[in-house]
């Protein structure tokens, strides 16, 4: 399990670099500072259901998950997120520390 999750955050962390590398590009090419959000990325990928993503977390779950939270997150940068997701799954699944004072000799 730790190996799948390592293997999801490195893949989060890889896909933030390329997104900031494709934002940089982008922001010098048209001289003004421009970055992907995640409801840019989640559109793009979704493509209709996308549009059904809103109302079907209203209506399910909770209304004021979708408006306040997921809404300030779709508005983020998918760099960053990409990246702190990327790094926090790294951190959990690091391998555990040694215990010190165990006699290894047998």
């Amino acid at each position: 399990m730790r190996f799948l999750v390592r293997l999801v955050g490195y893949l989060l962390v890889a896909a933030g670099f390329i997104v900031l590398v494709i934002d940089g590009a982008r922001s010098i090419a048209n001289a003004l500072l421009r970055f992907t959000t995640v409801g840019d990325v989640l559109a793009a990928l979704l493509h209709e259901r996308y549009r059904l993503l809103g109302p079907m977390i209203e209506r399910d779950i909770h209304p004021l998950l979708w408006d306040p939270v997921l809404l300030s997150v779709m508005q983020a940068p998918a760099a960053l997120v990409a990246l702190l997701v990327g790094f926090a799954l790294l951190w959990l699944a690091r391998p555990p520390e040694p215990r010190i004072g165990i006699v290894t000799r047998r």
